[in-house]
Formats: structure tokens, sequence, C-alpha cells
């Protein structure tokens, strides 16, 4: 079985890779095409394996086009999200490190406050579609040379939501080999973890691309041949509608998605065909056991849970070990150990609550440049999300809440996430965060 979206493209290069959100197609032998005309352009421009490139952009093919390029390149991809504001832009951008930029033209004033106040060099920063101070995203595909680079794996290099203070970029050491190798594999075995029907399935990109579950859920369906479909803005009738019209089988969603999918009028819900699904996964929050049960007892037991993050994914819950457990986010994935530990560091026995702890052949992450930082997750080769849980007697993880939301009443502990399902599980509320 071909792994890999390079090989996947050299050897069916009419295969449809995205749909954009106007229905625009790219072919696999198209994408791989601009790709390396982007690598080319940065490797003219000087970066070398280890630089770093950013970029601010929706959901839009030209995010995959530059990705796809570091990833070939040995360079760090840093995604930038939309919704920052210039100065927000301009610390991940300074605080990663990137030698080269490449905003969307709909940011207009916002992108260039930040790259002005970051003193970006104007060579090297350019635009999708037209932006005054900035070069032209054309000029990425438009390299001088055509002698063949050699390939390397990069690697994403992605933000913390930031809980407290400014957030910080996890940057993780490259590996040596074939990117086609390093990066299919890795998702083969995530896909079939989740479910995923590949190689010639159909993703659907319902979340923004700069976050970590739908970029990643993306790349893993590119590399395993399949098509992605790209949303530039969610709403549950278009969701709907598009599933439907190009036979989606699999999507990443977060709870709050499950819920408007639900609060639908029954009469939209049972106009759309909905059987072609087969993986929807999900994380980033609990989900009210309510919530989950209704959206299987319409779409099937499709859904998949995650329990992880930015530092490391941790569980798999699938839809048949929910179904025996309502609410677990499942067992460790293979190579990772779960610990529950008291404050005081004792790991705890099954059914009392503590902290979580990941334990992952890779060891903890680091935080780009915050030492202190990186200490503050860590316990040996262990690393916490700041999650609050509790496994029972087969290992299966259920979360409580985060620990700093955790409120203390009377010497009873308060979970707000656990008021937040009470809510959610009532049909009058819309959401509740």
């Amino acid at each position: 079985m071909i792994t890999g979206f390079w090989r996947w493209a050299e050897a069916q290069p009419d295969r449809i890779a995205v749909v954009d959100s106007a229905g625009h197609t790219t072919t696999a032998g198209g994408l791989l095409d601009r790709s390396r005309r982007i690598a080319r352009s940065f490797h003219e421009l000087g970066l070398r394996p280890g630089d770093g490139v950013a970029v601010v952009l929706p959901n839009v093919p030209a995010f995959f086009e530059v990705l796809l390029a570091a990833l070939e390149s040995g360079l760090h991809f840093t995604a930038v999200s939309t919704h920052l504001a210039a100065p927000e832009i301009e610390y991940v951008v300074v605080d990663s490190e990137a030698a080269v930029l490449v905003v969307d033209a709909s940011l207009g004033p916002v992108a260039s406050r930040a790259v002005e106040a970051a003193g970006f060099p104007a060579e090297r920063r350019f635009a999708v579609g037209g932006l005054n101070g900035f070069r032209p995203y054309e000029d990425l595909l438009s390299p001088r040379g055509d002698d063949v680079l050699p390939r390397s794996p990069g690697a994403v290099m992605p933000y913390t939501s930031g809980t407290t203070g400014r957030p910080k970029g996890v940057r993780r050491p490259l590996v040596e080999g074939d990117p086609d190798d390093v990066f299919g594999t890795v998702a083969a075995v995530t896909s079939r973890g989740f479910g995923v029907p590949f190689p010639g399935g159909t993703h659907l990109v319902c979340g923004p691309l700069y976050h970590a579950g739908p970029y990643v859920g993306a790349l893993n369906s590119l590399q395993c041949g399949n098509t992605l479909v790209l949303m530039e803005k969610w709403s549950p009738e278009e969701c709907l509608r598009l599933i439907e019209a190009h036979r989606v089988d699999s999507t990443q969603m977060v709870p709050t998605m499950f819920h408007r999918l639900l609060a639908l009028d029954p009469e939209v819900r049972a106009a759309h065909d909905v059987s072609s699904m087969r993986s929807v996964f999900h994380t980033g929050a609990p989900c009210p056991v309510e919530v989950k049960q209704a959206l299987m007892d319409w779409w099937g037991p499709v859904v998949y849970e995650t329990y992880g993050g930015t530092e490391s994914l941790g569980t798999i819950a699938t839809p048949k070990r929910w179904l025996r457990k309502p609410g677990t986010v499942g067992k460790p994935v293979h190579g990772v150990v779960v610990r529950i530990l008291s404050e005081d560091g004792d790991e705890l026995p099954a059914g009392e609550i503590g902290e979580i702890w990941l334990e992952t052949p890779t060891g903890p992450p680091e935080y780009f440049k915050d030492p202190e930082k990186s200490a503050s997750i860590r316990r040996g080769r262990m690393v916490t999300l700041g999650d609050i849980g509790y496994l029972d007697a087969d290992g299966d993880l259920f979360l409580r809440d985060r620990k700093i939301d955790l409120i203390i009443s009377g010497g009873v502990n308060i979970y707000p996430a656990e008021v937040e399902a009470a809510l959610l599980a009532a049909p009058q509320v819309a959401d509740a965060t």
C-alpha cells in the first residue's frame, strides 16, 4: 500500500486532492508541482533544514502548498491564527524565528501592522491575493532553478493556546529519513486508529487549519491518499450538504459542532444523507454523554474520541468502547502510559481522581525558548496537559476538568465541565462555555 503524499501524487497525479470552499478542485499532481516550486523558492531564499516558515492563512489550498513544501524541505512550519490581533501575530512570527511569512490578503491592515512592527524583511513576506508591502504569492511559484533538491522531513511547530501568559511553541527535533516514509507511516497508523477509510476516502475539513486538530486530521488524510473538502466557515446546514454532495466518510469536529447539528430542525436533518460517514473524531473538550449518544443515534457508531493536546497524544476511545463505557476517552495508544498522580506526586489507584500524566516513547516536548515552562509540565519522562481525571479498573481514562478550573466549595470539588455538560443536555441551551 502506498503511503506518503508525494508518492501518491506521483503515482496518481489526476486524483483530486483538494476541493476548496468555492468548489474548485486541485489535483494531486497540481498540488505536488506547486508545493515543489515553493520548496525550490525557499531554497533560493537561503532557507535550509532547521529554519522556519510561518503562515497566516484561512482554509485555502495555499495552506497545504506551503505546508507540504516545508515538510519536504526539513523546515519547521507554524500556522498562526487568522483571528489574532497584529501584536499577537507579530509575537508568534518573531518568537518562532520564521524566515518566510505567507499571509492572506483578507487580513490587510492587521498583517501589515504585524510585519512592520516585527521588522520582517520585505523580500521574505508574501501575500495570497495581493497586498501592499508584500510580494505576490505567485513569486513563490516561480523559482529559477530546476536541479533536484535534497529531501528531508520537516516538522509542524504548533503554538499552545496559552491558558496563562503568551502561547508557546512546541518545537520537536527533526528526524532523518524519507518524508514519505516518516509522514506516511504516522498517517496510516493514526488513520487506522480513528477508523478513517483510505486510500480513496474523502475528508471534510470543518475547523480552522491553524488549529492542531483540523490540520492533523487533514494532513494525515492527504498523506493516506484521500481527498480534502475545505470549509471556509462551518455551519451545520453546509456541513450536512457537503457530506452528502461529496460522500464524505471522515471528519474532525468539536463537541459544540455536535450540539449545533443536533439542534437543527428534524426535517432539515432528515433531508440530508449522511450514510457515507465512517469516522468522526473529536478532541479539545469533554463531550457530554447525551450529546455524543444522540449523534451516534443519528449517524451510527462512527464517533471516535481522543485525549491529548499539542504536547502529546494520549488515548483513543473507539465507538464500540465508548458505547460500552459512556464518557470514557479511551485507553492509551500504543506506547503511551497514563498515570494519575496526587498533588504530592504519588500514583493513585483506579477510581481515584487526580492529575493526568502521560508518558510517551519520545518523552516530553520542549516549549521553544522557555525551559521554565517546559519544566513545569514534566516529571521525568512524563508530561501533563493540566487535566484532572481517573482510570477505571480496566485502564480506561475518564476526564473531570482542567486543574486550573477546579472550584473547591465547602471542601467539595466542583468541576465546571460537569456543569457545562448538564447545561448542554438541555434542548433549550444553544451553547455553554
